[in-house]
């Protein structure tokens, strides 16, 4: 009997997928290019009937259903093409190749175009969720391709996530790298969504002085209202953890964050569109000065600043804490949907913008109660230009500024950095402001460099130039 479906790549989440597959009675070919993870996957799974162990990928493509469909699980960049470039003489037209790793958004449109000239069809999908979602459903972004979607969705919609008693976390995303563009940005907003917690945390522990199972309770009563998400859970549970000796294991863990990159392709494809990703870039600037340890020390030694102190009420605090943590995590959503938008405009993509936040709303790292808000706002104007001009969020908004601006204050005057925090409030305030400084630069534009600048009292059609040094000196 043939296989409906072959998985490349048998690490966790590879190997998590193929099991996933068995558990929605799919038959699968499994192969990964070294012997030894594959050993240890047949050791432990290979008894399975659905499961089909290969020992090359001539021997995989053989053993597959037509059209072919097979998944690479596989680390983005050069190994995808070599892989692809082994698979190439044994597929025929009509064969369809599913990239589930991190790849980059635009090597995925340039393999989508590659692939389509020879006759196959190329599939970018972005899937989150970790092991234990590819496991038991994870989100699944998939775009590229669309003649594939039609014998693909079967596969994908049963291993998704499911929400709203049966409704799948997975739903064709658009053209080429557009699924891969969506993944990224879910890792920026989950780049964004760490940093916001762990700014919070840091003001629990350094300003409120709690210990950890203090600051876990905070975290667990969040989870049960409008904070409720993925993230906020996972944190009430690592505070928790003891060490052996009894003391919280977090207060063990060494402060240099790791990124594996998709928060600063995030940060890039935003600068390449003149997207203002304020708040996730300035969490991918808080991985960096995390990982100069070395260098932080140094600098302790010879930089003062204010020692952390709080008078206030602490109760009160705690409350405007988590109402300053919601508004800063949508503030995180809009600026994610902006750069989905304008990628969306560059591309010629047409994404579904509510359908993005409910494939989000389960199996995955950003999922939260959140995105039922968002949802819903797209679903009432599905042109609507940012979150925060939806008259549902801006209850919020108006709600909650207040909390986050006292936030960022009373941490700014104690020394404790808000990078993330601070951002939101700052990307808050300059969009709603009606006229910036920036009047000012383009008339110091002008001065050094010619730019011209354009007048409030002529067509904004016109541009001016003025010789600044000659007027001065009149």
């Amino acid at each position: 009997m043939s296989s409906q479906i072959g998985l490349i790549g048998m690490g966790v989440m590879g190997g998590n997928l193929a099991l996933n597959m068995v558990s929605k009675n799919l038959t699968v070919s499994v192969y990964d290019i070294s012997a030894e993870k594959l050993d240890q996957f047949l050791a432990r799974h290979g008894t399975q009937q659905q499961i089909l162990v290969c020992r090359s990928t001539a021997e995989l493509i053989t053993s597959l259903e037509r059209p072919r469909k097979i998944m690479l699980m596989i680390p983005a960049g050069k190994a995808v093409d070599e892989v692809i470039d082994r698979l190439l003489p044994g597929l025929e037209a009509g064969d369809i190749l599913i990239d589930g790793g991190n790849s980059h958004f635009p090597d995925t449109t340039r393999r989508t175009r590659w692939l389509e000239s020879k006759g196959l069809l190329f599939v970018g999908m972005g899937i989150s969720g970790g092991e234990e979602g590819a496991l038991h459903g994870p989100s699944l972004m998939p775009g590229g391709s669309f003649a594939a979607w039609a014998s693909i969705k079967p596969i994908c919609q049963a291993i998704a996530a499911k929400v709203d008693v049966n409704v799948p976390c997975c739903e064709w995303i658009g053209g080429e790298g557009s699924g891969h563009l969506v993944k990224m940005v879910h890792n920026g907003i989950e780049y964004g969504d760490m940093q916001l917690i762990c700014e919070v945390y840091d003001l629990m522990r350094k300003l409120l002085q709690l210990q950890s199972e203090e600051m876990a309770g905070i975290f667990m009563r969040w989870g049960r209202g409008d904070l409720k998400s993925y993230l906020i859970d996972i944190t009430a549970d690592i505070l928790t953890v003891k060490d052996a000796d009894g003391l919280p294991l977090v207060d063990k863990i060494l402060d240099q964050a790791g990124q594996k990159g998709t928060g600063k392709w995030s940060a890039v494809a935003a600068l390449d569109m003149a997207v203002p990703l304020t708040l996730i870039t300035e969490s991918v600037f808080a991985r960096m000065l995390s990982a100069i340890k070395d260098e932080r020390m140094l600098a302790a030694e010879s930089l003062s600043g204010p020692q952390p102190v709080f008078k206030g009420d602490k109760d009160h605090f705690i409350e405007q804490l988590g109402e300053a943590l919601l508004l800063a995590r949508i503030i995180s959503y809009a600026q994610g949907y902006q750069l989905m938008r304008a990628a969306g405009q560059e591309f010629g993509w047409t994404l579904n913008y509510s359908g993005i936040a409910n494939l989000w709303r389960g199996g995955c790292i950003i999922r939260s109660e959140l995105l039922g808000k968002i949802r819903a706002a797209f679903d009432r104007n599905p042109l609507l230009q940012n979150i925060l001009l939806d008259p549902v969020i801006q209850q919020v908004v108006t709600r909650s500024q207040s909390a986050l601006r006292d936030v960022v204050s009373l941490a700014i005057q104690n020394g404790i950095p808000v990078p993330a925090l601070s951002a939101a409030i700052a990307y808050l305030d300059t969009y709603r402001c009606t006229k910036l400084p920036a009047n000012l630069l383009q008339a110091q534009r002008d001065y050094f460099g010619a730019h011209q600048y354009q007048r409030i009292d002529k067509p904004v059609t016109q541009h001016w130039h003025t010789d600044w040094l000659a007027k001065s000196a009149e």
